[in-house]
């Protein structure tokens, strides 16, 4: 294949405006309506992003693999991908086709079903969020506790909540953490680390293996890395997609999942240095608070066996190594760890979620958490990417009646997790016929070359 020089490319990818939601009233409330944008409207704001598909090839996926862009999703057979008008050089370029994408509606008016009239209707914004986690504590006080790990750049604040039965002892149990929201408008990526922490505090009294699971380990629950991204997400900019750091010259945001410090910045494909980029990774590792959090976290926490980060991109689970298609050293194990979650996410409604390592999937990336969990802390991660799609009832982005089917779909395959990591404690597990390398769908053309 023609190796590619980048650098005559252009790879300018966002320029925001400078709009802080850390207080606002009625008439913040009108202009944050008027500017939920679409393409056609961007240029009003000076967010001039355009949504483009092209076909989910290998000839073309292979071409663009050196190129640091934002991908939006991969959904029936193409390929979506946010870009600036300077990037569609790019595409013309290496001359792959491309259409343009009108997803202005985006869901952020209210279902015609929804009894919610706020902007993201029964998506949890910051502060539902917070209410329903203090909620669950006030309500399960005997096996939950919130913790405060942080404060984000805009100062919200960064909540774990603890489910186990002792909560306010050190029992050096098993634990598995869960974490949501590190793009900001990957919404549904909230809402299915929370309903898990429901399910497990509302069943632990009705159904004995929930109270198992409870009693012999420590679940930790994040579901918002990024809550500043999210509030701009539902107000302003539906597709934005970093953390809002201003950066000056009216840039804004760092992309937290290229911010952590194993390979961080190894190359400029897998993260961006270019601040306007949506995948700037920062000036340096861990330079901000949210992963700052996460990190101090896992550093106090060293029971932790497991961890589990929420994404939607295309119904898939990935698992290290990210940056690097060369393969990790627990690959039995991870492979085989991620085919029975699939089988059991495929056992709800049939929905088959491919799996494979994310250095062999559409894109490089370095400096993610999944690559740091198991380089620093040697632990298996995963991210599981959610469908991203309202695939239940058609349209793009998930519908809220989506919400509650993509999270009972997940609900098996967490379950099972924090099962292996009790079962690994005491030398139970079983592991399945090894899985290395297994060549699914979304892989396939890819690995082919």
């Amino acid at each position: 294949m023609k190796t590619l020089n980048k650098e005559k490319m252009s790879q300018k990818i966002i320029k925001n405006i400078g709009l802080s939601l850390k207080s606002w009233g009625p008439i913040f409330l009108i202009m944050a309506m008027a500017m939920i944008i679409t393409p056609s409207q961007a240029s009003l704001t000076g967010d001039e992003h355009l949504v483009i598909s092209i076909p989910n090839q290998s000839k073309y996926l292979m071409l663009l693999k050196p190129y640091p862009l934002d991908y939006l999703m991969a959904w029936a057979g193409r390929i979506y991908i946010v870009a600036h008008p300077d990037e569609l050089q790019l595409f013309h370029g290496l001359d792959i086709p491309f259409q343009f994408k009108n997803l202005a509606k985006a869901n952020n008016e209210p279902s015609p079903l929804s009894t919610h009239s706020s902007l993201n209707g029964a998506y949890h914004s910051y502060a539902e969020v917070e209410a329903e986690l203090f909620s669950l504590e006030e309500t399960y006080p005997e096996i939950c506790q919130i913790h405060n790990l942080g404060q984000s750049v805009e100062g919200r604040n960064l909540y774990a909540l603890q489910i186990t039965d002792n909560p306010g002892l050190a029992e050096n149990e098993p634990g598995v953490l869960f974490l949501g929201c590190h793009h900001a408008r990957e919404w549904i990526s909230v809402e299915v680390p929370l309903l898990l922490a429901q399910h497990l505090v509302k069943n632990y009294s009705l159904d004995p293996d929930i109270k198992n699971l409870v009693n012999q380990s420590e679940i930790w629950i994040v579901p918002l890395v990024n809550p500043d991204g999210l509030e701009f997400s539902i107000y302003y900019y539906r597709y934005w997609r970093k953390n809002r750091r201003n950066l000056g010259n009216g840039l804004f945001g760092v992309d937290l999942n290229r911010n952590y410090n194993f390979q961080w910045g190894l190359d400029n494909v897998g993260s961006s240095p270019d601040p306007s980029s949506a995948i700037y990774r920062g000036p340096a590792p861990f330079s901000e608070p949210e992963t700052q959090a996460i990190r101090n976290f896992m550093d106090s926490h060293p029971t932790i066996k497991a961890l589990v980060t929420y994404h939607s991109f295309g119904q898939v689970i990935l698992y290290p190594w990210g940056y690097t298609e060369e393969p990790p050293p627990q690959e039995e194990l991870l492979s085989s760890l991620a085919w029975s979650m699939s089988k059991k996410i495929a056992e709800v409604y049939g929905n088959e979620y491919d799996f494979g390592q994310a250095g062999l999937s559409l894109y490089l990336t370095n400096g993610d958490t999944t690559d740091w969990a198991l380089g620093v802390y040697g632990i298996p991660a995963f991210t599981i990417e959610l469908p991203p799609i309202d695939r239940f009832y058609g349209g793009f982005f998930n519908a809220e009646e989506d919400i509650q089917k993509v999270s009972n779909e997940n609900l098996p395959a967490a379950l099972f997790l924090i099962n292996w990591a009790l079962e690994i404690e005491t030398d139970t597990y079983l592991s399945p016929p090894a899985v290395l390398r297994l060549v699914n769908p979304f892989f396939k053309e890819i690995i082919k070359n």
